[in-house]
């Protein structure tokens, strides 16, 4: 990538929910402001032209934590970079609702909910929902006409586009925490870049961004992570959920080329990979879309990974060295407890992989319970982020 020479940057980021109760979530984001401006000065082109939190800035959207908000932006955001603002349904916790929020948002924050501006010439364009995360009529409208403006002043530009919630059947996350209002919209302009939050995924999951219609991209969490499937055995809400502190950084250059670097606070660095976006205009050329399931990069078990059986009363915990890949990471595992007599199966748990840590385990367990007395096989599977099953798997016999 040495012939891309951004002349945009900015950070997009989602779900911070500041509340006075942890402290926690304000330190984290602040500190990733001060990252974000060491990366942009470590750079040729040394500048942060912008930060937007796209909603669920606050907790509840009480005034003091719109004040404690207010108060990162002016000592940790410099002159140079716009900061703007939408919020969706957490703002709205507070007194007066939406009506109370958007006169905090006034008041406290001197910004409308809706706005267009235009940075290094390209668009920008960010909604607040309504009714949570609703479009209304009006706001559909306004969407249209903004988008029109920007899509007349440079056809071959992108367009980034910022709400809360994730566009339905797109981004990881969508299941629960998606909306369909605006696809019909947004689908006539493919050279959107769409930055969408609400459901806590994480930013490195590769599916964080998709391309069907126009380019949507997840902006993570700094308050816990959930994941958006659902036959793990602890449900959506993962272990180490509240090690969250992620959001994107995005260049642009002059060709109209865009790069999407996903970092993480906690580690204070990036995940190691970063999705390029070469023509966002032409949907010929997207890379990001649903063909990425039809791969043939599998999981592996390296030769002698280890697996041990810790058994205690109707339990077994399962512990083993992590599956390897050549491309993205692990995304979980499926165990499969047979029955030794007939190898009928008697069990099936899946957990992920701890894949939104960027420094994952290199080992994992998992307790199993409710075994009844006998002798079992165990066989572990890896799984991949598209249903790509591990060449092998690891296998080994336990008696309860």
């Amino acid at each position: 990538m040495h012939d891309f020479k951004p002349i945009l940057r900015f950070v997009a980021s989602s779900d911070i929910h500041y509340n006075r109760e942890d402290p926690s979530r304000l330190k984290n984001y602040e500190r990733g402001i001060a990252l974000a401006y060491d990366y942009a000065a470590s750079q040729e082109y040394n500048k942060l032209d912008a930060l937007y939190v796209v909603g669920d800035f606050t907790d509840s959207g009480s005034d003091d934590q719109f004040e404690d908000f207010r108060k990162t932006l002016d000592t940790c955001v410099r002159p140079e970079t716009k900061w703007m603002l939408t919020m969706a349904s957490h703002e709205y916790f507070s007194e007066g609702g939406e009506e109370g929020a958007l006169e905090r948002l006034d008041r406290i924050m001197k910004q409308k909910p809706d706005n267009h501006v235009v940075i290094n010439g390209f668009h920008f364009i960010s909604v607040t929902t309504t009714r949570g995360c609703k479009f209304s009529d009006e706001k559909r409208e306004w969407i249209k006409k903004e988008l029109d403006i920007a899509a007349k002043d440079d056809p071959f530009k992108p367009i980034f586009f910022f709400q809360h919630p994730h566009i339905q059947g797109t981004v990881y996350g969508n299941v629960y925490w998606g909306e369909d209002e605006i696809t019909d919209i947004l689908m006539n302009y493919p050279q959107i870049i769409d930055f969408s939050g609400h459901s806590h995924a994480p930013v490195n999951d590769p599916r964080s961004i998709h391309q069907q219609h126009f380019t949507c991209v997840g902006t993570g969490s700094f308050k816990y992570f959930e994941l958006d499937e659902f036959d793990k055995v602890y449900g959506t809400v993962p272990p180490n959920e509240k090690n969250a502190a992620q959001y994107i950084i995005v260049e642009a250059d002059a060709a109209g080329r865009v790069l999407i670097k996903p970092y993480d606070v906690i580690t204070e660095r990036f995940f190691g990979y970063e999705w390029l976006i070469e023509t966002p205009w032409e949907p010929d050329s997207f890379k990001y879309t649903d063909a990425r399931y039809l791969t043939d990069v599998k999981p592996y078990f390296a030769d002698g990974a280890k697996l041990e059986f810790k058994v205690e009363g109707d339990s077994v915990t399962v512990e083993f060295d992590q599956a390897k890949i050549d491309e993205d990471r692990i995304n979980d595992y499926k165990v499969t407890i047979r029955r030794k007599s007939d190898r009928a199966i008697v069990k099936q748990v899946c957990f992920w992989s701890r894949y939104y840590l960027n420094d994952m385990p290199e080992t994992i367990s998992q307790k199993i319970e409710e075994l009844e007395k006998g002798e079992y096989i165990a066989e572990i599977t890896a799984r991949g982020f598209w249903n790509n099953k591990s060449a092998n798997k690891l296998v080994g016999e336990f008696t309860v």
